[in-house]
Order: C-alpha cells, then sequence, then structure tokens
C-alpha cells in the first residue's frame, strides 16, 4: 500500500480552480444542470485523491460517508415536497394567501413577512419547512401587493434563517453545536447576543424599505382580482389553517421532523378531499406529482402549480452530489491544509472570526451543502480557538454565521437550489436582500475585532473559569 500525503496547495488550487470552472461553464454558457456538474466533478477530486496514494474503495467510501452525513436533509426535503403539494390541494396555503392579502397593510407587508416566517422557523426549527409553507403564502401576497419578489424573497429568508439559527429544535443548530463541543441551550443563549440586535436592523430596514414601495406600487385592484380568484378556485375557511397549526405544534414539542411533517402532509390529503371535493386518487397524488391546476389565470396557475416529491428530485440530487463531493473534500484534508497555511495570522479573535466565517464560507461553494460546512468548520477552526482560550460557544456562534446564514447565497448548493426553487426567484436576485445574513455577518466581525461579547476560557487548578468580555 502506497503511503499517503496531504495535497499541496498547488494541487489544491488547481483541483477548486477546475471545479469552479465546471460549474460556472455547465450553469451559464452551456445550460446544462449543475448535478451534472457536480458529478463530474467528483471524478476530478477522485484522481486528485488517487494521486496523492490513496485506493478507489477509500474514497468511495468518504463519498458514501459524506452522503450519510446529510441523508436527514434530503428526508425532510422529501417531506416538504408531499407537504407543499398536499396543502395546496387542501386549500392551506390559498387560505393563508387570502387572509394575509385581507388584513397585512402594504406599508407593513415586509415587516410582517420578517415576523411571520421567523415566529414558524423559531416554532418548527427548520428554515426549509418555513419557505415551503408560510414563504411561500408570503410571496403570493407580496405580489398580489406589488412588492418586487427578490426583496420579499429577502425578508422571508432572512426570518426562517433567523428562527433556524435560534431554535433548539433546529438540526444545523445542533449541529454547530455538537460538532463545537457546546451545549446547545448554551448555543442558543450566545447567539441572542448577535442575532438580537441584527434582527432589529433588519426589521428597521424591511420597515422602510416596506414604506418606499406600499405607495404606488400597490394595485388594490389586483389584489381584490387575487382574492375572488382564490375564491373562485377554493373554499377558504379559517379551519383550513388547521395541518399547519397541527405540524407547527409538532415541531414545537420536539416530535421528529420527517413524520410530523408527513402526517401535515397527509391531513392537507384528508382536507383536500373533505373540503375541496377531490377524490381520493388525485388527493394523495398531489404529494408525489404536486398540485395542478389550469384556472385560465396565468399567475394563479404560475402560484398553485407546484409541490411534490417529483418536484423536489432535483435539488435531492443535488444535495447527494454535493454532500459526496464534500466527504472527498474532508477525507484528503483540503480545508486542514488551506487553513493551516494562514495558521500565523490567526492570532486574535478578530482574525480568527473571520478566518471562520470565510471557511465556512468556502465550505458551502465547495461542499455544495450547508451541512458539509458545518462539519468541517469546528473541526478545522476549533484548534485555533482553543489555542486563543476562546471559548467555543464563540467558535458555535461563528460557524452558524458563516455556515448557515450564507448557505442560501450560493446557487449550488442545497440551500440555494431549493430557496430559488420553491420561492421562484434566482439565488442572484435576492441575495443582495438577505439583510439579515450580512448584518451579522458585520456584527460577527465587529465583535471579534473589539472583544465585545467574546468570552474567553482560564484554565484554574485544572477546571475551566469562563472570563466575559463585554
Amino acid at each position: 500500500m502506497k503511503n499517503v500525503r496531504l495535497p499541496s496547495i498547488l494541487e489544491i488550487v488547481c483541483t477548486l480552480g477546475l471545479f469552479l470552472v465546471i460549474v460556472f461553464s455547465f450553469t451559464a454558457f452551456f445550460d446544462l444542470p449543475i448535478q451534472l456538474a457536480l458529478f463530474i466533478s467528483w471524478f476530478l477530486v477522485i484522481l486528485l485523491g488517487m494521486r496523492l496514494g490513496y485506493r478507489y474503495d477509500e474514497l468511495q467510501k468518504a463519498i458514501t460517508t459524506g452522503i450519510s452525513n446529510g441523508l436527514e436533509a434530503i428526508l425532510i426535503l422529501v417531506a416538504v415536497g408531499a407537504l407543499i403539494g398536499t396543502w395546496i390541494a387542501g386549500g392551506v396555503v390559498p387560505t393563508l394567501i387570502y387572509y394575509g392579502l385581507e388584513f397585512i397593510h402594504p406599508s407593513i407587508f415586509l415587516l410582517a413577512t420578517l415576523v411571520v416566517c421567523s415566529i414558524t422557523s423559531l416554532a418548527t426549527g427548520t428554515s426549509w419547512g418555513t419557505v415551503g409553507t408560510a414563504g411561500i403564502a408570503m410571496m403570493a401576497i407580496g405580489e398580489g401587493l406589488g412588492m418586487p419578489l427578490p426583496l420579499v424573497a429577502g425578508a422571508v429568508l432572512s426570518g426562517a434563517y433567523f428562527g433556524d439559527k435560534l431554535s433548539p429544535l433546529s438540526d444545523s443548530t445542533v449541529l454547530a453545536a455538537s460538532l463545537s463541543k457546546v451545549d446547545v441551550i448554551a448555543h442558543v443563549r450566545a447567539m441572542l447576543y448577535l442575532d438580537i440586535p441584527a434582527y432589529l436592523i433588519t426589521a428597521i430596514l424591511f420597515t422602510v424599505a416596506g414604506f418606499i414601495y406600499a405607495g404606488d406600487s400597490t394595485d388594490l385592484d389586483k389584489v381584490e382580482f387575487l382574492k375572488s380568484a382564490i375564491l373562485d378556485t377554493f373554499n377558504i375557511q379559517i379551519w383550513m389553517v388547521i395541518p399547519a397549526i397541527f405540524v407547527i405544534v409538532m415541531l414545537a414539542m420536539k416530535k421528529p421532523s420527517v413524520p410530523s411533517i408527513a402526517i401535515g402532509a397527509l391531513l392537507g390529503a384528508i382536507w383536500a378531499v373533505v373540503f375541496q371535493g377531490m377524490n381520493v386518487p388525485d388527493a394523495v397524488g398531489t404529494a408525489y406529482n404536486g398540485f395542478s391546476i389550469n384556472t385560465g389565470v396565468e399567475f394563479m396557475d404560475k402560484l398553485l402549480n407546484r409541490g411534490g416529491i417529483e418536484g423536489m428530485l432535483a435539488s435531492v440530487a443535488v444535495i447527494i452530489f454535493g454532500l459526496g463531493f464534500g466527504g472527498l473534500l474532508e477525507h484528503l484534508g483540503v480545508l486542514k491544509v488551506i487553513v493551516s497555511k494562514f495558521q500565523s495570522f490567526l492570532t486574535s479573535a478578530g482574525n480568527v472570526t473571520l478566518s471562520t466565517i470565510i471557511v465556512a464560507f468556502f465550505a458551502n461553494i465547495f461542499g455544495c451543502a450547508m451541512y458539509v460546512s458545518l462539519i468541517l468548520t469546528p473541526k478545522i477552526m476549533g484548534e485555533s480557538y482553543d489555542n486563543l482560550n476562546i471559548d467555543r460557544r464563540v467558535l458555535a456562534r461563528n460557524t452558524e454565521v458563516g455556515g448557515t446564514l450564507t448557505s442560501g447565497m450560493i446557487p449550488w448548493t442545497d440551500n440555494g437550489i431549493f430557496m430559488a426553487g420553491i420561492l421562484g426567484v434566482s439565488t442572484f436576485a435576492y441575495v443582495p436582500f438577505m439583510w439579515l445574513s450580512f448584518v451579522s455577518i458585520a456584527l460577527a466581525i465587529i465583535y471579534g475585532y473589539t472583544g465585545k461579547c467574546i468570552w474567553y476560557v482560564k484554565q484554574k487548578q485544572g477546571e475551566g473559569q469562563i472570563q466575559q468580555t463585554f
């Protein structure tokens, strides 16, 4: 057996550079699927691995290990697809849209979108579930009110990621805490020092934007037309939202995500039969095929014809290929080599914070999945925090800022593909309006360089004593 070695910086730059060339060429110039680009990139890294002395079977195992780390995300994605299909068929989503148009004033719509998605995500612990339910409804209301859809998407994602980061039910929160060797509740409390100021700033920004766009852009005739079209197509009653309340309560009670969402999807199918007059096979079929209707109103058809497990399969493929790619990079120690070249730079809390965010961001770019970023970043950066006696709560917080909050910014990541597909807005269109992410990143860096909300661990007689710096 040959001795294996770590890759050189030149080998890493060439490999990752070629990866980016393949991805951009396939998506921007040849209009080929991103899934194919990621699949081809597997073999690019495999060739590097064999050059480093690894056997093919070891590299294949690295792929399967990487995929297994994100299987829960795939299962949740499949369940959310079924949920969206049956909830539209059952009138759940149309009811949310109708009452939103009825009661939300245009001037506070963007703020309301931020708050509604924050509460939903905080209660359920899933940004994907939030975007796939409340997010769809808010996008439809926003279009009815004449709001720019990328701006609405930015408010949806800001709320969804805020709740996702702070919910103890969130898999990303648990993952960042556990891999940073921090108690989940302690991690959430540490996040509050950053997230509350960031949220208040973001809320002010969306409030100002709401007043700017709520004037001449609001077409009340279009709003009334949309409400009438919904009433003509669906039976709209307040009890249509019971499946949504059920799912939120189940997830808030810390019940497993996949079965809770799946039962919610089943309730949607039942509602479609009982209240919307669909036959049983068609109602159940929307869980896989999605909802489909031809109302003769182009906007309504575009809004409602979505969902289903089948509609998620392309995203599932992206996640599988992305996780496999990330598994290979982790096995070869690519990011560790990169970080090791900057060890001399990691001499202060500010530099370590900035580096952690950059590592997490690039782990999203090259790992193609948030899970890859949340797994790799604490492993790579943990020693640097320990060397400076910085409490690992800061590591967990910075990992979430760089990993969770940037995952939706990259078109070929699991989050980027899912969010763009569900919201109907391209990644590059909504990224400028992910204001919570940008504000949080800026505050994290400011905290690092000013020493605010940075905690240190001092060893005293064999016990850890925490010194807080504010």
